[in-house]
């Protein structure tokens, strides 16, 4: 309840306590509190007792966890018979993203094979030919 309260925090509130309720009605302000914590536990543990019972036996397993929308989600991908991790584990992003940068800057996915010369022979000491891509120029005032 209190994870991301620091203990500097924690000290300025019990200061602050002291100094609003006082030492003599603090112990009784903090016994109010937790009898109404308590409370509000005890009937959100019986709503939702009755929730379930109302709901029947075919939803014994539900659990109201999964009514947040990232627990569901996360529970629906990790879900087999849907077959998402088939297809998370066939998709190669970096392979994806290489296409699209070479579509982007105007060049082939695949290099293209060099058509055999007479012969049948490939010409193996030719460097092959890089297309030339024109960058637009730099404006250094635009950035």
């Amino acid at each position: 309840m209190f994870n991301d309260i620091g203990p500097l925090e924690l000290v300025t509130l019990i200061v602050l306590a002291v100094l609003v309720f006082g030492p003599d009605k603090l112990p009784k302000v903090i016994q109010d509190v937790t009898r109404t914590i308590r409370k509000i536990r005890e009937f959100s543990e019986g709503a939702k007792q009755d929730i379930r019972k109302e709901l029947g036996p075919e939803f014994k397993d539900f659990e109201f966890e999964d009514l947040n929308p990232k627990t569901f989600i996360r529970k629906q991908l990790d879900n087999e018979e849907l077959g998402l991790k088939e297809i998370r584990n066939g998709f190669d992003l970096k392979k994806e993203m290489a296409e699209v940068t070479d579509a982007v800057h105007g060049r082939e996915t695949e290099p293209p094979t060099p058509a055999p010369s007479a012969g049948g022979r490939i010409d193996m000491t030719k460097k092959p030919e890089t297309p030339r891509v024109e960058h637009p120029p730099y404006d250094a005032d635009a950035t």
